[in-house]
């Protein structure tokens, strides 16, 4: 079920806001799919969705091979009876404000503050396609 990703409806949001595991897809430079698992938080206003990580993990080697215009990515969650899939571009952020601000949403989903990481980067997705059942 298509979602609007600047205006979703509560139930949809809601769901988004609760603490759940969620994965991460990004393409391998052959094209492949590469899937792990991830915290995600979603801001639609904005339409961004973040996903804290290391800079040497795979994930960010796989956006970055994308090139400037950031890589073509999903994240998704599920719950018994519910999903819920993001869709957008991926690139790489590095500014210390964007990695902390991103650390502080992670840590209100989720409930705890990642230790600290020096080689901390935010991959920040573009949001262009919601869909789900929640």
């Amino acid at each position: 079920m298509a979602i609007d990703p600047r205006n979703p409806d509560p139930p949809y949001l809601s769901f988004w806001r609760e603490f759940h595991r969620c994965t991460l897809t990004t393409p391998r430079p052959d094209g492949s799919p590469h899937l792990v698992p991830v915290g995600v938080t979603w801001e639609p206003e904005a339409g961004i969705a973040r996903v804290i990580a290391n800079k040497k993990s795979r994930k960010v080697a796989n956006i970055l091979a994308a090139g400037p215009e950031g890589a073509r990515v999903a994240v998704c969650q599920v719950a018994p009876g519910r999903w819920a899939t993001l869709e957008g571009r991926a690139r790489i952020r590095t500014e210390p404000d964007a990695v902390a601000d991103a650390v502080r949403r992670y840590a209100e989903r989720y409930g705890r503050t990642p230790t600290e990481n020096p080689d901390r980067v935010l991959i920040e997705i573009i949001v262009e396609r919601a869909m789900g059942r929640a």
